[in-house]
């Protein structure tokens, strides 16, 4: 299954990857796609938000570090690939052993895995569009994610306008 979405605001954003956030259990595996400053963290804050990160807003890019890990309702870790060469660097930051295990795991610039990515994730790839809007593609690969992308439609189809208080309009479309 594959959903497009438009989002105008990193706030739209943010809220995306909370509502996501909700959804996610033990062992899920989230991995993000896009060019420099497509969103990747912002959407990752809403993760960790809806995973229950009490502190969503320090939340960031662990490029240095390569893995943070947030404490929520389970554990939250994030990862930044970009500074590694390809598959082989992952085996020495650990990365590997966090896939499918005790928490939720989230894959900044997972391309740089490719076939080394369990079977059974979910995909989001952003895109920029123009100015703060974003397109947005979330794939499901495997029944739980497929699942998980459904029942994410469902909660975003109950609540159109009403994503963000204050504002005429979530700022998120289908497209």
């Amino acid at each position: 299954m594959l959903v497009r979405l438009t989002s105008h605001h990193a706030d739209d954003t943010t809220t995306l990857g909370e509502r996501i956030g909700r959804l996610l259990q033990e062992g899920d595996v989230v991995c993000l796609y896009g060019e420099l400053g497509s969103g990747k963290t912002v959407l990752t804050k809403g993760l960790a938000k809806g995973l229950g990160v009490a502190r969503e807003d320090r939340v960031r890019s662990p490029s240095f570090v390569l893995i943070h890990r947030y404490e929520g309702r389970v554990p939250v870790y994030h990862a930044d690939l970009f500074r590694l060469a390809g598959p082989a660097d992952v085996d020495d930051i650990g990365l590997r052993e966090l896939l499918g295990g005790e928490g939720v795991t989230i894959i900044e610039w997972a391309d740089k895995l490719d076939a080394s990515l369990p079977t059974e994730r979910l995909d989001i790839t952003l895109q920029h569009a123009e100015a703060d809007t974003r397109l947005m593609t979330l794939q499901g690969h495997g029944a739980r994610y497929l699942h998980l992308v459904e029942e994410w439609q469902d909660d975003l189809a109950r609540c159109p306008d009403t994503c963000h208080p204050g504002r005429n309009t979530a700022g998120m479309a289908p497209t």
